[in-house]
């Protein structure tokens, strides 16, 4: 159980600079999708679309889990 640590402490430190960087991908990606529909091709703007869900989905579930899985951790070894 220990072996998460090391990985959850990193994800906890970096968590504001990696939510800033999706901020970031996310407003790239709303030009993609602009650009994809003025092109008129929904492949693109289906993908751009499915990346920002991606994206959405580690802010809201994936990230809080891992770090609610940290403290767990560390409540049952005693850190």
């Amino acid at each position: 159980m220990a072996d998460v640590l090391p990985l959850t402490d990193r994800l906890e430190a970096e968590l504001s600079g990696m939510l800033g960087e999706h901020k970031e991908i996310v407003a790239a990606l709303g030009d993609l999708v602009a650009a994809a529909k003025a092109e008129n091709m929904p492949k693109y703007t289906v993908f751009a679309q499915k990346l920002v869900l991606h994206a959405r989905t580690e802010e809201e579930v994936l990230y809080p889990a891992a770090i609610l899985v940290r403290r767990y951790v560390k409540r049952v070894l005693g850190r």
